[in-house]
């Protein structure tokens, strides 16, 4: 692999001299891995927030549907977080870089809060996505500091805290918004961040860059693994079009909530994130279960969810259709996501950022379509989008089983010809 290689050839471990160096061997405390998941599940939330307000937002400036912009705004704006800002953390000190991050998201957050119309906000948003990958510095840092022992738990329960913020956030913005108004949100964001980014300067220790390679040369390598590494294209275009399904979900479900239809408020669609935690509950059940047949199942899952979510449109199947989509989504999401880490070698960092931000493009690209298809055929159309983007899903990950077949006859093939040959010698 091109960066593994160059991390081989360019690589040594640069010292921090730091007191509180990463490499200490000292396993991080409690209240450190406390401190780390609770300040991924708070950065990750904040590109959520506007999703149970677009309603509101519609509302204050006469757009209609249009305040979907907002949204796709700040996953365009974290999907160039993760691939400009990222990689970086295998060139500098983390620590220094995840608090001017988060120094960058409050300014992001007060300026949402105060804009005067709805591109103002979309600016301000594509601000806050960029910064919000805070989260995405936190875990592999999370990953240094841990030993050999303590690793899985330690990662395990730092990503737990990702997932549990993406979906909280929702809950906890819609509520605020009901009583308080939208931009309230963006200011108790502002607020909650400068908290997170006191504790971190005050408990974060350093870490030790991996690599020497310039920016520039790391932002390049991320082509050359795209253009070489086919099961990272695969595992990534897979997870990409089930995020597609699930970012159109939650852009046009608040729409939908607060319609003719429901008339409900924005804390309704807020509570879809609390519902949503069962599917995260069982998710990491079902992969164990499921084994090597763990992506199929997850996307067949999430594919279910969409075509349920067109048959019965009231409360009860929306909550069952968002349960299960959770649920197949971090089914196939675990097993992609494990088996291209497991492949990375020394650039595992690259390789989440490919993986990561192709997910992120593909749910921009689902939230700008959702609008349309909203507009057009209403929630049905959504869903009708989510179901084909997932069904293509699906496809690739059946087609990764029979190549997988198909190889493993060929080496047994292979293996009996040359122990024939071998007899015959």
């Amino acid at each position: 692999m091109a960066a593994a290689q160059a991390d081989a050839r360019q690589g040594g471990v640069m010292s921090a001299p730091h007191s509180k160096s990463a490499s200490t061997a000292q396993p991080p405390t409690r209240g450190l891995i406390l401190l780390l998941s609770v300040a991924t599940g708070l950065s990750v939330g904040t590109q959520y927030y506007n999703q149970p307000l677009l309603g509101l937002i519609a509302d204050a400036f006469h757009t209609g549907a249009d305040a979907s912009l907002v949204s796709t705004a700040t996953q365009i704006g974290y999907a160039l977080g993760l691939v400009l800002l990222v990689p970086l953390g295998d060139r500098i000190d983390r620590r220094r870089l995840i608090l001017l991050q988060c120094f960058g998201l409050i300014l992001a957050m007060a300026s949402a809060s105060a804009a005067p119309g709805l591109y103002s906000l979309a600016f301000a948003s594509v601000l806050v996505g960029i910064f919000a990958t805070i989260a995405q510095q936190i875990i592999p840092l999370a990953s240094e500091l841990a030993s050999t022992d303590s690793r899985e738990r330690i990662v395990a329960v730092v990503t737990s805290a990702l997932l549990i913020g993406v979906l909280l956030s929702r809950t906890v913005s819609g509520f605020v918004g009901a009583w308080f108004g939208w931009r309230a949100m963006f200011v108790l964001g502002a607020a909650l961040v400068l908290l997170m980014l006191l504790g971190l300067a005050a408990r974060l220790p350093r870490s030790r860059p991996a690599s020497r390679e310039p920016y520039v040369e790391l932002l390049l390598s991320l082509f050359v693994l795209v253009r070489d590494e086919r099961e990272l294209r695969r595992a990534s275009l897979t997870q990409s079009l089930l995020f597609f399904g699930f970012s159109a979900f939650w852009t046009i479900l608040t729409l939908l909530l607060q319609g003719p239809k429901f008339q409900l408020t924005s804390s309704a669609a807020g509570m879809f994130g609390v519902f949503a935690l069962v599917g995260v509950v069982v998710a990491p059940y079902g992969v164990r279960m499921a084994g090597e047949s763990a992506g199929r199942i997850g996307a067949a899952l999430v594919t279910a969810s969409f075509i349920l979510m067109i048959a019965l449109v009231n409360l009860v199947g929306l909550v069952i259709g968002a349960v299960l989509m959770i649920a197949g989504l971090q089914i196939s999401l675990i097993s992609n996501q494990s088996r291209i880490l497991a492949a990375a070698g020394s650039a595992r960092g690259r390789y989440n950022t490919v993986f990561m931000a192709s997910q992120f493009s593909f749910g921009a690209a689902g939230s700008s379509a959702a609008s349309f298809a909203w507009r057009t055929g209403g929630w049905t159309a959504v869903m009708a989008m989510a179901a084909a983007a997932s069904v293509a899903a699906l496809a690739l990950q059946i087609g990764r089983r029979h190549k997988s077949r198909l190889d493993a006859q060929m080496a047994s093939s292979t293996h009996r010809e040359f122990t024939t040959q071998e007899k015959q010698k």
